[in-house]
């Protein structure tokens, strides 16, 4: 290829994508390695956070329903919560194929130590941006995702 026809091409860094990807890679990375500490996944703290808001049971669907994850998925994710000790499952009387899902006690204990992790994580990264400019990058981040209909939780 000539210079001519390689000077119209852009560079990596002209994109925002690229700085955005190289800003969520370092945040999501830094978390999971916080998190490892506690023997639990990205994955299983986004399952593990939005039943810490729900009442004192919730259902597989509703988790999938909240979290943009298909059922196969949450139901793997509670496969693994239920090992270590952080869910309990149990059947509906009235419908066999329906089970509802809880924390378990060790579990509430575990949630706010977690989002501290995630509160200090956040901390390291944006703190050096002022309120004002966090909440403004905030705003501009949501009105991304919400113009682009982004659902889901990311998990990974």
């Amino acid at each position: 290829m000539t210079k001519a026809a390689t000077s119209h091409i852009s560079n990596l860094e002209d994109h925002l994508g690229y700085h955005l990807r190289s800003v969520s890679n370092a945040v999501s990375h830094s978390f999971a390695r916080k998190l490892a500490a506690t023997e639990v996944t990205v994955a299983e703290w986004v399952i593990l956070r939005e039943m810490f808001g729900q009442d004192n049971q919730t259902s597989p669907s509703a988790i999938a329903d909240l979290t943009g994850l298909t059922r196969g998925a949450v139901s793997k994710l509670i496969e693994r919560l239920l090992q270590k000790g952080l869910v309990e499952r149990t059947g509906s009387d009235a419908d066999r194929r329906c089970q509802w899902i809880s924390l378990t006690d060790s579990a509430r204990k575990l949630v706010p130590q977690l989002a501290q992790l995630a509160d200090d994580n956040d901390d390291y990264f944006f703190g050096v941006l002022t309120s004002n400019e966090q909440q403004q990058l905030k705003q501009l981040l949501d009105k991304l995702r919400v113009h682009h209909q982004l659902l889901t939780r990311p998990v990974d």
